[in-house]
């Protein structure tokens, strides 16, 4: 099994992009999302060290973006919490399609984290600013400050660009993206 992970800016159209690859898609932001859902065990842990923030039933996005805009070391006291979780889900996630050929990383903190190995194959989604605005004010919950305070932790849009393999012109064109990912996948 071959993992191929993606790399962008946010709104860049990686979820999409990493769909079109046709194999098994890892999405740790719907990981994310789920586990807020889901998990009580994540709510209890949040609340026990944040609880001014967490005394709600459960997890909402109200509760989050208030947290990681009020205080700068919330955002890194719930990735610490969370990405735990997230990367037990990755390990089943490899080990239950491990007979794949090929695996599709969608995790945007995938070299921050140091989540990825040497051999991944690593695609990077370049897209228009002007473009990826207009698709993030299309988002549900959007907000400017909090998409700032994401892409502050983030390693360098040119250092991930650098580091990758492949890169995407994302021009939202689903056959010319298709194009693109069949000759990544014809490279490979």
């Amino acid at each position: 099994m071959k993992r191929i992970g993606i790399l962008g800016d946010i709104g860049s159209g990686k979820s999409y992009i990493a769909k079109c690859f046709g194999y098994p898609v890892f999405n740790a932001d719907q990981e994310v999302a789920n586990l807020y859902k889901k998990d009580k065990k994540i709510l209890l842990k949040l609340r026990k060290v944040l609880p001014e923030y967490f005394d709600t039933p459960s997890i909402n996005k109200e509760n989050i973006t208030r947290a990681i805009l009020d205080k700068h070391q919330n955002l890194k006291t719930i990735i610490k919490i969370v990405h735990l979780e997230i990367k037990k889900r990755l390990n089943f996630f490899l080990k239950k399609n491990k007979n794949k050929k090929f695996v599709i990383l969608d995790i945007p903190l995938l070299l921050e984290n140091k989540i990825d190995k040497k051999s991944d194959i690593l695609v990077f989604v370049k897209s228009k600013k002007s473009e990826m605005l207009k698709r993030l004010k299309k988002r549900k919950n959007y907000n400017y400050k909090l998409t700032k305070k994401f892409r502050n932790i983030q390693l360098s849009l040119d250092f991930k660009k650098k580091k990758s393999h492949f890169v995407i012109n994302n021009n939202f064109n689903k056959k010319s993206i298709k194009k693109c990912v069949k000759h990544i996948l014809q490279k490979i």
